[in-house]
């Protein structure tokens, strides 16, 4: 057979992953049962042993020597399992070393090999082997188990390997979820790559001669197959890879001539494999598929084999999703073989269309790659219907996505061919780039998507940028005459040229995707910021002569202008003066002033500052010509406001009221308040004149609207220009008096929060709300004097005031918005713009939460908002959640409880105090819903949030049993239903803090309570939420007066103690009638034993991490409690399942 002597100078040395030799049980021993390297107790038993066995060799392949150089020390692998770990260098070598020791002696070859696959898999227990001739068919089916032992806790895998069968012994509680495939690391990550180069390597040096001997293949599938169907997840894993890369191998080598062969291991591995619960297996099996499907399509491609890919493409997990796609795309990308895929088409072309919307952004990333193959090498595989809903895809936030969609945008629709040799009549040197721009105007206008032109364009920028950078192209479309040939362009599609060449003037300029579209300003390499500078130079020579005539042209469209206007920011200034360009900056300023004189709308005036500001740095050489320009502007607004004003205010005390001179008003303090904004004007002394407006506003409450709003926004930017100015020589009688200012400005606006009018109310609550931000991070240049006088923090009153308007013009009732809307009779546009107006306010409240200004537990009456109002306002409340959380985990964590303590107590006031909490009533399942999202945001990261959840826990125990033997003589806490509350959030503790969680409760339960009415039943379920087994339910149930016990039988007792890492303990005589059976467990590691280290580890642990859960006076008790329940307890942190040892079943494979 396979024995060899044990001989101390062959014993290999053992490591971390070695297979360990040991012992067979007397089970393991009979019909000719042989050990490797085994411990036999008497000379006796090893000469029945040598003489039963066949072959014996005292150089094992298992000790061979490969010596390798790593960091400077030289490594000796003496293990094949070694060698792969190793990497590549030594493996050619050291295969052919075990070929020529299979030559010699091929059972000893073949059982290091089997021990390599075997350690492969992680297992740290034994293989032993008998011989297959010796018994009945019969006996053998009945030996091809895998079974629990419960008397030892070791689990036995028996399978066939021809000529033998393996029993493979290991603990059951060894952590199968951590074995070679899927372990984390730099050298873990090569490990797989070097175990597939192992096996081609294998195949590649047998495929002359041993190969086809009927042996080695022969044991090497039924090891395989064998191990493929084990219950064990590594097992399962390990040897599927390796089934499906000796396929591949074996093909790779056209060695057809072993057909048999090569279809035990495709009907033995793949068709029970494929549809494993573990989705890394399910992933292997489709990725080999795929390629012999690409490699060799005379064997593979039918029908037989790819409509298992086709049913993959439903799979649940996106690993597997994409393993398909990537499978089809090498196929699809062959005009040859897509000939041969028609049936497939049609049967799955409707799910592969479907997959841009995948959940997953990689899978629908490819599924839009895999479309646009099947595009171009199938024909009319895609109707118009398909393409429209694709195309769609460019205005996606995820950009890879975005960018194959804009690949096949391109292709498909944009780029045809013969367009560069077919030029349009009337073209000229533009025709083929004309033609291809009014096809994107055209499907730009048709998407009805016109605020997402940046989008449109970033995705076609990687396939489409040579044309949309041909900005004299799209300018001599817009300077057309419409006599010229018909090519003159409509205003909608003018409109939209404009806001395409405004995209793309950005996306070069800027080098990085629009807003919302990526993270984060990628960092350009050298080459991108060369050709982004390029860019910049070709942009500015172009528009400095062209964008005064544009501007001239299109003067009075106020949208159009307002585009064009902030084309100017992405200049490079210097080539003004590098290249005497000045009349061209003349005839720019001269149409901006222009513009200004003739158009009131905020866009155009706040574009028409912004250029101003751009073209106005101080370091350029433009400057001085740029600001005389500015002053001489401004000098003019001011001197027509100031003859408005001696118009507007009337000896008696009055105002005009003719509506002709509040236009004109209106119109000349929106033109200032825009440039304010960018520009200092405290020269002109703004802020007396318009602060008058607001005083008189005060006193008499007759301004008109269109007064109001422009003279608020005008004192407030004179004031923020003022704090602008304070330096740290700035002395303190400039600061009283400013400060004076500061807080006059401050009830203005709280005064303006009860306007009558909404606008005047909106618009001074956005102001109050970045004017207190403002004031409470002042930072004056060093100045601490300033910061003392000028910092100001909202009272108590003020911050009431605030949340008042937020509830009364945010968190609207329902029923009240619906009249509203109905009385104002309202469409579809006002009620999104109204939103968008509501959106704006919260997020400029939360700000002030966010950043302190308010008290932090102001967030938890907003919180109360977030289930009711998730659709409207739910990203904004998440975020300032999240925001805090950041700031501070404890008092964030407190605030969240604050919230649903708030919801408790006015849920149990409408309550009737005699009959209790209702469960069921809507009001009461609404917190619980709302505990149940807040648990949520945590996440699954339990250690980053376990200070957070711990923190949860605590106040509401102390909360739930507030007035507990104060309360009309009852023992009853009146808050203990809060307890079903918290317990949405235990899912989120860890194991130990759990058990910390459960000592703390305890300290409010010291004597035993009449618990056996419904009243006490939600500490019950909160009990239960804490507790990691039945176990533990059945012994704390037990505990709480004379609930009974949860029974269960001896044998689900053992497998849960099994789940837990535990070994179940047995008497002195129990122990002797079983120590034959025994002898291989205690040589093995115990589960149990380290299950105490590590949990006694963590307790010691526990009172760093979360010290306000373990008081002093708390440690007596909490040991009491912890032997009260040692006997099921003592796991500690170990897992309630063991997945990897029941997560394969017959009807998977059926």
């Amino acid at each position: 057979m396979i024995a060899e002597p044990n001989t101390a100078s062959n014993l290999p040395s053992q490591k971390e992953n070695a297979v360990h030799d040991e012992t067979v049980p007397e089970s393991a021993a009979q019909n000719g049962t042989c050990v490797r390297n085994g411990n036999l107790k008497t000379p006796r038993e090893k000469r029945k042993v040598r003489e039963q066995c066949e072959n014996i060799r005292t150089n094992s392949t298992g000790s061979r020597r490969v010596r390798q150089l790593q960091n400077g020390e030289v490594v000796e692998a003496v293990t094949l399992f070694e060698v792969v770990c190793m990497g590549k260098q030594a493996m050619q070598s050291v295969v052919v070393d075990w070929v020529e020791a299979y030559k010699q002696d091929r059972n000893v070859a073949l059982l290091d090999l089997i021990n390599f696959f075997i350690q492969c898999s992680g297992c740290q227990g034994m293989v032993t082997a008998e011989m297959f001739q010796s018994l009945y068919k019969k006996d053998v089916m009945r030996k091809m188990t895998e079974t629990f032992d419960k008397e030892t806790g070791l689990q036995y895998k028996k399978f066939m390997a021809y000529p033998w069968i393996l029993t493979v012994t290991w603990p059951v509680d060894m952590d199968y979820e951590d074995y070679p495939l899927i372990r984390t690391g730099p050298y873990w990550k090569k490990f797989k790559a070097n175990f597939c180069e192992f096996i081609a390597v294998l195949v590649q040096q047998c495929q002359c001669s041993i190969l086809y001997d009927n042996y080695l293949m022969d044991t090497i599938i039924s090891l395989l197959t064998g191990l493929a169907d084990s219950m064990v997840r590594a097992f399962r894993h390990t040897s599927t890879l390796a089934a499906m890369k000796l396929l591949t191998a074996v093909y790779e080598h056209k060695l057809l001539e072993i057909q048999n062969m090569m279809n035990a291991i495709f009907k033995g591995t793949f068709l029970n494999r494929y549809r494993d619960v573990i989705p890394e297996i399910r992933a292997t099996c489709i990725e080999e598929i795929g390629s012999w499907i690409k490699t060799y399509p005379d064997a593979f491609l039918n029908d037989s084999y790819l409509k298992y890919v086709g049913w993959m493409l439903y799979d649940k997990q996106a690993e597997v999703r994409l393993k398909c796609l990537l499978g089809l795309q090498g196929i699809y990308s062959r005009k040859e073989l897509v000939s041969r895929m028609d049936l497939f088409t049609n049967k799955f072309k409707d799910r592969i269309v479907s997959m841009p919307l995948d959940k997953d952004h990689e899978v629908a990333v490819q599924a839009m790659k895999l479309l646009m193959l099947m595009s171009q090498n199938c024909e009319d595989v895609l109707s118009a219907e398909d393409c429209e809903m694709l195309y769609q895809f460019v205005y996606t936030t995820h950009r890879p996505l975005a960018v194959a969609a804009g690949e096949f945008l391109y292709k498909r629709l944009l780029s045809r061919e013969g367009d560069k040799e077919v030029q349009p009549k009337g073209g000229g040197k533009f025709g083929a780039s004309t033609d291809q721009l009014k096809r994107l105007i055209h499907f730009f206008l048709e998407s009805e998507l016109h605020k997402h032109v940046a989008y449109l364009v970033d995705s076609l920028w990687d396939w489409a940028g040579k044309f949309l950078k041909d900005w004299e192209c799209m300018t001599s479309l817009l300077l057309k005459n419409a006599e010229e040939a018909g090519e003159a362009l409509s205003d909608a599609q003018e409109s939209a040229l404009i806001e395409i060449i405004l995209a793309t003037v950005r996306e070069a300029a800027e080098g990085h995707p629009p807003v919302g579209r990526g993270a984060a300003k990628k960092i350009l390499s050298v080459k991108e910021k060369k050709i982004q500078l390029e860019d910049c130079t070709k942009i500015t020579e172009h528009f400095i002569m062209v964008l005064p005539q544009l501007l001239a042209k299109y003067s009075t469209d106020a949208q159009k202008v307002a585009n064009l206007l902030q084309i100017p920011q992405y200049y490079d200034l210097d080539v003004y003066s590098t290249g005497h360009l000045e009349k061209h900056l003349d005839a720019l300023l001269r149409e901006i002033k222009d513009i200004v004189a003739k158009h009131s709308d905020m866009s155009v005036l706040e574009a028409s500052s912004r250029t101003y500001y751009v073209l106005c740095r101080e370091e350029i050489a433009i400057y001085s010509k740029v600001d005389c320009a500015r002053t001489q502007m401004i000098d003019e607004l001011m001197k027509q406001l100031n003859q408005l004003l001696d118009c507007f205010w009337q000896k008696e005390g009055g105002f005009c009221t003719d509506t002709g001179e509040i236009s004109r008003m209106h119109s000349t303090l929106g033109r200032v308040a825009a440039f304010h904004n960018a520009h200092d004007l405290t020269k002109w002394n703004l802020y007396d004149k318009t602060l008058r407006f607001l005083v008189f506003e005060m006193e008499h409450g007759s301004l008109p609207v269109l007064i109001i709003l422009p003279a608020l926004q005008c004192t407030y930017f004179s004031l923020l220009w003022q704090l602008a100015a304070v330096s740290e020589n700035s002395p303190k009688e400039t600061l009283i008096p400013l400060r004076r200012e500061l807080r006059r400005f401050s009830q203005i606006c709280t005064y303006f929060l009860h306007h009558k009018e909404k606008d005047v109310r909106e618009k001074a609550f956005m102001i109050l709300c970045d004017w207190l931000l403002i004031l409470s991070h002042l930072d004056s240049n060093n100045n601490e004097e300033a910061v003392g006088l000028l910092g100001y923090l909202p009272n108590t009153p003020l911050q009431e005031k605030l949340f008042s308007f937020i509830q009364e013009h945010v968190f609207v009732d329902e029923e009240e918005e619906k009249k509203d809307l109905t009385e104002e009779g309202k469409d579809e546009t006002c009620k999104l713009d109204d939103l968008h107006k509501k959106r704006s306010l919260l997020a400029a409240y939360c700000k002030l939460i966010v950043y302190n200004v308010v008290e932090m537990t102001a967030a938890a009456e907003i919180y109360k908002y977030y289930v009711k109002t998730y659709s409207d306002f739910g990203d904004i409340i998440k975020e300032t959640l999240s925001k805090m959380r950041y700031n501070n985990k404890i008092q964030s964590a407190k605030t969240l409880i604050l919230c649903l303590q708030q919801l408790f107590q006015t849920h149990a006031e409408s309550q009737d105090s005699n009959s209790g909490v209702d469960f069921s009533s809507p009001s009461f399942a609404n917190i619980k819903e709302l505990a149940r999202r807040f648990s949520l945001t945590f996440g699954w990261d339990q250690v980053k949030s376990r200070e957070s959840i711990a923190m949860i826990h605590k106040e509401g125990i102390e909360f739930a049993f507030q007035g507990a033997t104060g309360v009309d003589g009852k023992c009853l806490p009146p808050n203990l239903s809060f307890l079903v509350i918290i317990s949405e959030f235990s899912n989120k503790l860890l194991k130990p803090d759990k058990r910390l969680v459960y000592s703390y409760l305890q300290r409010y339960i010291t004597e035993p309570l009449p618990c056996r009415g419904d009243e006490w039943q939600p500490l019950v379920w909160y009990r239960n939420s804490l507790l990691a087994n039945e176990d533990e339910e059945s012994s704390v149930l037990g505990s709480l007066g004379g609930w009974p016990p949860m029974g269960s039988s001896k044998t689900s007792s053992f497998k849960r103690k099994l789940s837990n890492g535990s070994l179940p303990e047995t008497s002195q005589t129990e122990a002797a009638s079983k120590a034959p059976e025994q002898q291989c467990a205690s040589q093995l590691p115990s589960a149990a034993g380290k299950s105490r280290k590590r949990l006694k580890s963590q307790e010691m642990r526990l009172q760093e991490h979360l010290p306000f859960l373990c008081p002093g006076g708390l440690r007596r008790r909490y040991c009491k409690d912890e032997i009260k329940t040692e006997n099921v307890s003592e796991e500690g942190p170990a897992e309630d399942t063991i997945e990897d040892l029941d997560v394969v079943g017959t009807d998977q494979d059926s």
